[in-house]
């Protein structure tokens, strides 16, 4: 009675049906002639990609996916392969994943728990079919059950599945990273089999999908509560193991396991994979970014050589009058040790242009911040210019932080289609800078990736004399600090000045937090690395009465 599975754990782009298609039923011969599976698992609604939003909501597409899981269930001979798919029946549509063997499909199993927080939306697009039942199958000895994704984080489908004579649970996923998951999903995997005593095959989707970036990092668990290492986390892996059916026990056959499971290891490689996949799945092949000697557009250089390669990127200075010599050193001096073309445009003409411009209208106006986003804006307009003109993908490269209180310029700074760190807070971006120096790897043309003078600099956004970013915000430490408990834990004001914050500061950065929301809803996507992501994750209104 031993099985060997294969899982496949690799990236299934939305809306890419056709290729989807194609894709699984060339892994599931592979599992079969290659691996000598008896069972491959697929991850949740591989054949349309997750989460295909409102993709589900025109039938031709529904239609096409129906056929798909036709045309794959072809390829399911000699093995047994258990593919996610939405399944429409009429108007109602199911979360599904069919079991395919001997070219057809053999059972579907229906989810019975749908996410509808925080990125996920399942409630809007699927229903929950009232008479559903466990799916359980025979194969050499074995019954093997099926639940996908949320069922795991509830205790009754899996009690269901065990009741109905599974030995082994599948478990299907598109669960998106954050910090400090997959502790808490491993604590969970454990809880499960050791209160049912059935073993689990939990397989993740791996990629990058717009503002969301999944993992992998898939993991079995024998029936006596053991939990397996976790596969090697935001890489596409076949990963294979052998199914005891009168142990209930797994033994790893092709299982890389993960061996750096740090913070800032995983959040720095959750924002490389999805620069990559961003950038491979809209076309773009090269990217663009103003680097102006400062931590952040620092940082963004590096991410983007770690995800492109140095000859995929283009740096661009964009000098002042109020820019410090050193910034331009210290941007010519990163470029050189990572291999990165650096250009340089100056701002003073059309800087210059503006303000004659606007002079009569002006006229007896103190210069105020209005000047200072006139300099973003002419950066903004320079390089989209560049990015239309050549080719290529601007990331822009605001933090959390400044998204938050609105330290950013609309037109400006937040210019780009991409924005690797907008999920990072700046004490965040520091501290992924110096993990990145220390741990990894060297810069290819010597010195460190992000040179320690940026690091150690004081931030300072240079659109006027002698400016620092503490002359406008509180201490980075102090703001970060207010905004985690803020955005991040949902914290009202007054649990805030109980935990020890000044009550002045507190207010004025809440008041910051909500009167620049509209200008977060029109910031470009960039990868959640936290529990609570500006975007499709923290959806606040614009217009809002609300303390």
């Amino acid at each position: 009675m031993t099985l060997r599975i294969a899982l496949a754990q690799f990236d299934f782009p939305v809306g890419a049906v056709a290729a989807n298609t194609d894709r699984i039923a060339r892994l599931i011969a592979q599992a079969r002639d290659e691996h000598r599976a008896d069972i491959v698992l697929f991850p949740e609604l591989a054949v349309s990609g997750y989460p295909p939003e409102d993709l589900l909501l025109r039938p031709r597409f529904l239609l096409d996916c129906e056929r798909a899981i036709q045309e794959i269930a072809k390829a399911a001979t000699g093995i047994v392969a258990v593919v996610g798919w939405p399944q429409a029946v009429g108007a109602i549509v199911y979360n599904a994943a069919s079991v395919l063997r001997d070219g057809d499909v053999a059972q579907t199993y229906r989810k019975c728990e749908l996410p509808n927080y925080a990125v996920f939306d399942e409630r809007r697009y699927f229903d929950v079919d009232p008479d559903g039942e466990s799916c359980v199958f025979e194969l050499d000895g074995v019954n093997v059950g099926v639940v996908i994704c949320e069922d795991l984080w509830f205790a009754e489908p899996v009690a269901r599945t065990v009741d109905a004579g599974a030995q082994l649970i599948l478990v299907p996923n598109a669960s998106p990273f954050e910090r400090d998951k997959h502790a808490q999903r491993d604590n969970l995997i454990a809880e499960r089999v050791r209160e049912s005593g059935v073993a689990l095959a939990y397989l993740n989707l791996v990629g990058g999908q717009d503002a969301v970036v999944f993992d992998g990092a898939s993991v079995i668990a024998d029936g006596d509560g053991k939990v397996h290492p976790a596969a090697r986390a935001f890489e596409d892996h076949w990963l294979v193991a052998d199914f005891d059916g009168a142990t209930r026990k797994f033994a790893p056959v092709a299982w890389p396991i993960e061996e750096e499971e740090s913070r800032d290891a995983l959040a720095w490689r959750a924002i490389v994979r999805g620069i990559r996949d961003y950038c491979g799945k809209n076309g773009f092949t090269k990217t663009w970014l103003g680097l102006s000697g400062g931590i952040d557009s620092a940082m963004v250089l590096a991410l983007a050589v770690d995800a492109l390669g140095a000859d995929n990127v283009t740096a661009v200075r964009l000098p002042s009058r109020y820019t410090a010599g050193m910034s331009n050193d210290l941007a010519d001096v990163q470029c050189r040790s990572l291999g990165v073309k650096l250009e340089a445009v100056s701002i003073e003409k059309p800087f210059a242009g503006f303000l004659e411009a606007l002079a009569p209208l002006f006229e007896g106006q103190a210069p105020d911040v209005t000047e200072e986003n006139l300099q973003s804006r002419s950066r903004g307009v320079i390089l989209m210019a560049l990015s239309n003109k050549f080719g290529g993908l601007l990331l822009t490269t605001g933090n959390k932080s400044e998204y938050a209180v609105g330290y950013a310029t609309i037109y400006g700074d937040m210019c780009g289609g991409y924005a690797p760190i907008k999920d990072l807070y700046k004490t965040e971006v520091y501290a992924l800078a110096r993990w990145r120096n220390a741990f990894g790897g060297s810069a290819p043309h010597g010195g460190m990736p992000i040179p320690v003078d940026v690091i150690d600099r004081p931030p300072s956004a240079e659109l006027r004399e002698n400016q620092k970013d503490q002359d406008s915000l509180p201490p980075y430490d102090v703001l970060d600090a207010i905004l985690y408990r803020h955005v991040d834990l949902e914290q009202a004001r007054d649990e805030i000045v109980s935990a020890g914050f000044d009550a002045a500061t507190v207010d004025r950065v809440l008041r910051l937090v909500r009167i620049s929301e509209w200008k977060r809803h029109q910031a470009a996507p960039g990868p959640k690395v936290s529990r609570r992501a500006f975007g499709r994750e923290r959806r606040y209104p614009i217009t809002n009465g609300y303390g």
